[in-house]
């Protein structure tokens, strides 16, 4: 397996990038190859401080950088010889089985929209997120901020998405689906989480639980999968991130908190292109960078774009 690492990418690369990178060496197997992508001299540079060898990866010296700041579709399309470029030509190409980047979250969306393409047939792709559990186990929450506002076809598709996802690689059979609502009536909601609802109930094959409510999530009842469109998800992971922080200011050691700090998680990947692409957080450092790179050799074991093409 060829994993994908854009060195320069996030508020503390390439450095913090290349030390998470070497922490994950200890959890990959011997078929598991990190390929880091960015400023060679950098990378051997932090290496050789750290008393690592370059041979446990495989380093592609890329000369441009997409900064945070720049426009995503300019920069992509301008600057080819980037980290983000680069990652992509190479997941098209098939030499990289996974990508990820805690670099310009625009330029890897355009990346895998128009260099990788949709699945045909998926409507909207979504970023999918953990959401932890009080129980211990794991639920997936998405749109978590791709698309702020969702057609009903696109919500139902999100089910789908989030139950391939839950069973292949969080291993949950049959997994139950809910729709993030104001309410557990069925009259409950926008017009278009209304129409959503009707179409999840009729869907053969998705396992329809109905409404959730807001103070459901992290609950041992909720389901495996929670959807909502990007702009309710996005602030369900803020104010995860947000539970975390004051936990930490109140100084409350719990493993329930610990696991909504996003560090924990590492990274979201995008569902529903060819491609397996995970983002990370803009100010990742060393662990989270770390745990983008498990996630995202999760999510190649998964062979999640497949079983996606496969089901739609």
């Amino acid at each position: 397996m060829n994993i994908g690492i854009d060195v320069m990418g996030g508020d503390y690369a390439p450095y913090a990038v290349i030390e998470g990178a070497v922490d994950s060496l200890k959890h990959l197997s011997p078929d598991d190859t990190l390929v880091l992508l960015g400023d060679k001299t950098s990378i051997l540079r932090k290496l050789d401080e750290m008393k690592i060898s370059s041979s446990f990866f495989k380093i592609i010296p890329t000369t441009e950088v997409i900064e945070m700041g720049d426009h995503p579709a300019k920069a992509f399309s301008q600057k080819k010889d980037s980290s983000i470029a680069v990652g992509f030509g190479m997941l098209k190409d098939k030499s990289l089985d996974g990508f990820c980047s805690a670099g310009n979250t625009g330029a890897m969306l355009v990346g895998a929209s128009y260099t990788v393409n949709v699945i045909p047939g998926v409507f909207r792709p979504a970023l999918a997120t953990i959401l932890p559990c009080i129980d211990g186990r794991d639920s997936v929450i998405l749109d978590v901020g791709l698309n702020p506002d969702s057609k009903p076809d696109v919500l139902l598709q999100y089910g789908i998405l989030g139950s391939i996802y839950a069973n292949f690689v969080l291993g949950k059979k049959d997994p139950t689906v809910g729709l993030l609502n104001i309410g557990e009536e069925e009259t409950k909601g926008t017009s278009a989480v209304k129409a959503a609802y009707e179409l999840m109930k009729e869907y053969p094959g998705l396992n329809f639980k109905g409404n959730v409510e807001g103070h459901a999530l992290f609950h041992e009842d909720i389901t495996d999968v929670v959807v909502c469109d990007g702009f309710v998800g996005n602030i369900v992971l803020k104010q995860a991130e947000s539970i975390y922080s004051i936990s930490k200011k109140l100084n409350i050691s719990n493993a329930f908190f610990d696991r909504l700090n996003f560090e924990n998680i590492g990274g979201t990947p995008i569902v529903g292109i060819n491609a397996n692409v995970v983002i990370g957080h803009g100010i990742s450092e060393r662990k989270a960078i770390m745990n983008m790179v498990l996630q995202t050799r999760a999510v190649v074991r998964a062979n999640l774009a497949q079983k996606i093409i496969e089901a739609i």
